[in-house]
């Protein structure tokens, strides 16, 4: 009787480093998440919403910019949203150019609960990545990462 073998390449490299990548980012990610909301209890979806809002230029994005920012849907944007505006983090506004988009801005409430969790935040990414990689290892991996996600 023989063995069946797939013929999936399982053990290409290119498919071993994207399951590298994503195994970083989950894990990366869900302890933010942990650290987020027993520091916080903010939400890292939360958390990120807020902090591209302050990151904008004009200090507001629309809600397409923003699901693309926080890489959601704009559904499941529209729903955080809905969350952060009832915690008072959030402020919407009309469009005055065009009645059909929405405005999202940072409320003083909405910068007060990311500057908690930023602290959190730089923690984290010290004991996960400065204390683990070098300087020069840090620059090397922030350059490839902004090369793999150039459009």
């Amino acid at each position: 009787m023989s063995v069946k073998t797939s013929t999936c390449p399982s053990g290409n490299e290119k498919v071993i480093l994207f399951g590298l990548l994503m195994d970083t980012n989950a894990r990366l990610a869900k302890g933010l998440n942990e650290e987020l909301e027993k520091a916080c209890r903010l939400p890292l979806a939360w958390f990120d919403a807020l902090l591209q809002l302050r990151k904008a230029e004009s200090g507001r994005l629309k809600m397409n910019e923003l699901a693309n920012a926080i890489v959601h849907s704009t559904g499941g944007t529209t729903r955080l949203i809905d969350r952060l505006y009832e915690a008072g983090f959030v402020a919407r506004e009309q469009c005055p150019t065009d009645r059909r988009a929405i405005y999202v801005t940072i409320t003083a409430a909405g910068n007060a609960k990311l500057d908690d969790a930023l602290t959190t935040h730089l923690e984290f990414l010290q004991d996960t990545m400065a204390d683990r990689l070098s300087g020069v290892e840090r620059e090397t991996l922030s350059t490839l990462l902004a090369k793999l996600n150039a459009h």
